[in-house]
């Protein structure tokens, strides 16, 4: 492969030697050397861009060895997030149970109770932005408004990316698209922010998350109050018949009947299986968003720049 003479060139030719790995990982690996380059070009006014990426590649890497460092940092990465290995349960029931000693599935457990909140902010925040960008737009104002605006969803995508990744367990991006501004003017960045396709997608799932974080929600606090509730039978039933607490309103007949033992076991099993159940759906959700939130918030290899 020819040597870079352009920090084109050289980004090129680093995407096409991080050619199918994880699509994080490729935006990181091209912020991080546009960076670098960039800034080695700055602090070296005097030297033309093909000299400073000759000098660059001795010292920094070839496009080729700086993809293998990013290869190997990957796997220690993917180490690092991966929950401990647990036994293989050969049974069915094994399997079924063991969803509760899965660390992935509280992380999403968690996620999906507070993917509410996050979603009514992040729909707040884009909703109102929107807004605000639209009705100002008339003004000399209203356009660096909409860019400060466009640039915070950019920082919440991060925020939201290291939520995904810390509870579940999706690889995402360290780094935001880095905005190529070789030989462009003011206005042509600015248009080129309107024009990323991944600015709109990222402005798509702020405003997804609101109906997402209502069902997410809503599924999960239901389930578990149901499975909850049905394994607290034997106890509320025990409770009733020594009249410590007044069933009497509004709870079936045989909770408060000195009999219907086995239906009150019947139910907290029941309960106890609903629950395992319920880990096991949330888990799914858990995974099922993270490739939503990778589609949407990682830039596409071979996307325009």
């Amino acid at each position: 492969m020819n040597a870079p003479r352009t920090i084109a060139e050289y980004l090129k030719q680093l995407r096409a030697a991080l050619k199918g790995a994880d699509p994080a990982l490729i935006q990181d690996a091209l912020y991080d050397a546009e960076e670098h380059l960039r800034a080695e070009l700055a602090d070296n006014p005097t030297r033309s861009e093909a000299d400073m990426l000759a000098h660059v590649v001795s010292t920094y890497g070839a496009p080729e060895e700086v993809a293998d460092i990013y290869r190997d940092q990957e796997i220690k990465i993917q180490r690092a997030l991966r929950p401990p290995v647990m036994p293989k349960q050969r049974s069915v029931w094994g399997q079924f149970f063991g969803v509760a000693a899965d660390s992935r599935t509280w992380g999403a457990l968690f996620y999906m109770l507070l993917s509410l909140a996050t979603g009514v902010f992040y729909f707040t925040w884009a909703v109102t932005g929107i807004s605000l960008s639209l009705s100002l737009s008339i003004l000399i104002i209203g356009i660096p408004f909409m860019v400060l605006f466009l640039g915070t969803v950019r920082a919440l995508s991060l925020l939201e990316g290291r939520i995904v990744e810390t509870m579940l367990g999706e690889r995402m991006p360290r780094r935001p698209p880095y905005p190529s501004m070789d030989g462009k003017s003011f206005w042509q960045r600015v248009g080129a922010i309107f024009t990323d396709v991944h600015t709109w997608t990222t402005l798509f799932y702020m405003m997804l998350m609101l109906p997402l974080g209502i069902l997410y929600f809503t599924v999960t606090i239901t389930f578990l109050s149901i499975s909850l509730g049905f394994i607290a039978t034997p106890i509320l039933k025990a409770l009733s018949v020594a009249d410590v607490i007044n069933l009497q309103c509004g709870y079936p007949y045989w909770l408060c009947d000195n009999n219907y033992w086995p239906l009150a076991v019947l139910t907290c099993i029941v309960g106890i299986l609903m629950l395992f159940a319920t880990l096991h759906m949330v888990r799914g959700l858990g995974k099922l968003h993270g490739a939503i939130a990778k589609s949407l918030l990682v830039r596409i290899v071979g996307e325009a720049r």
